[in-house]
């Protein structure tokens, strides 16, 4: 029962992942589908980071804020991720220090 129950799984898995490459194999997506399904990760990462910001810390709102608009800043002017990161606990570490 259990190999059955892994099987079935590994198939429902497999099934969704390979349809696209067999359906799409050889054809050419229109530009707009294609800048849409491009957008597709930064759509879904900013639904799942956009309402951490607020319930990050239970009674002060302002924390989460900050920390995004730091990490915002630190982005645009053009820091790799891993001084976006770095940075953002920086000045959420001062911030909780100092209120």
């Amino acid at each position: 029962m259990m190999l059955l129950m892994i099987v079935g799984m590994a198939f429902v898995t497999y099934v969704p992942r390979m349809l696209p490459f067999v359906m799409f194999s050889g054809k050419e997506l229109h530009p707009f589908v294609k800048g849409v399904l491009n957008n597709v990760p930064y759509a879904v990462l900013g639904a799942l980071i956009f309402p951490s910001i607020f319930l990050i810390k239970e009674r002060d709102v302002l924390f989460g804020v900050v920390g995004a608009v730091a990490a915002f800043a630190l982005a645009f002017c053009g820091a790799n991720v891993i001084m976006v990161v770095l940075g953002a606990i920086a000045i959420l570490s001062a911030y909780t220090f100092l209120v």
